[in-house]
């Protein structure tokens, strides 16, 4: 780890405590990371910086399972199983925090380019993309008029409803590496359609993310096409 990326994993486990202190005492915090009451008042109010092998405990350990508990409190489900996660795809702050935890814990190579689908998985997208230093790129269900070439990616789902997903294919470059993400993944025939624009593009699949797996068919599913990580910030069964 050079310099930059210490100091840069330094301040995200800033951030992810700072949003823990929130909604906590210290002591309460304390409790939560196991770190110090003393320690965590100096890192919140930025008197000092922890410790790399610190910092890299609570962005890989405690934010995940802080983030996830987070996550799981907001979103909402109806008595038919739709999911309502307006409350975290509409919040760019919660979602910047999860994009460096999400990166540490589930080990993605930094990518090139972050595709996801319009039109939840956007917000998503940016926070993972301005994290990683790298391009966004969204699929659409429709052709943009201007745009002379497309990657389109087809499906027939199992409703009979066939499925379709346009990107301009001047937004991937063959040899890039392209971390796919949404917000949700449930069956995995969006993020398959996704995986297979990119490979379509002779990208390099540098992972799959979803803040929120319904099941274990849709990471399942990516994982047969890719042999890059594949993970969500939580699982509800």
């Amino acid at each position: 780890m050079n310099r930059a990326e210490k100091a840069a994993l330094q301040l995200q486990a800033v951030a992810v405590l700072r949003t823990l202190k929130e909604t906590r005492t210290y002591d309460e915090l304390a409790e939560v990371t196991g770190l110090p009451a003393g320690d965590l008042n100096r890192y919140v109010n930025g008197h000092v910086l922890p410790g790399a092998e610190r910092a890299r405990e609570v962005v890989e350990g405690i934010g995940r399972e802080t983030l996830a508990e987070e996550l799981e409190a907001r979103v909402r489900f109806d008595e038919e199983g739709y999911v309502d996660n307006s409350g975290v795809v509409f919040d760019q702050p919660f979602l910047d925090l999860v994009a460096p935890v999400a990166a540490e814990s589930l080990g993605f190579e930094a990518p090139d380019v972050v595709l996801t689908a319009a039109t939840d998985g956007i917000t998503l997208g940016a926070a993972m993309a301005s994290h990683f230093d790298a391009r966004v790129a969204y699929a659409k269900k429709s052709k943009e008029t201007a745009v002379e070439e497309f990657i389109e990616s087809r499906q027939r789902l199992a409703s009979g409803i066939e499925l379709t997903y346009y990107l301009p294919a001047s937004v991937v470059d063959a040899g890039e590496r392209v971390l796919v993400v949404d917000d949700l993944i449930r069956s995995g025939e969006t993020q398959e359609l996704l995986l297979d624009i990119a490979l379509q593009a002779d990208a390099e699949i540098a992972g799959v993310f979803a803040l929120i797996a319904v099941g274990d068919e849709g990471t399942d599913r990516a994982d047969e096409i890719t042999d890059a990580p594949v993970g969500a910030l939580t699982t509800f069964e």
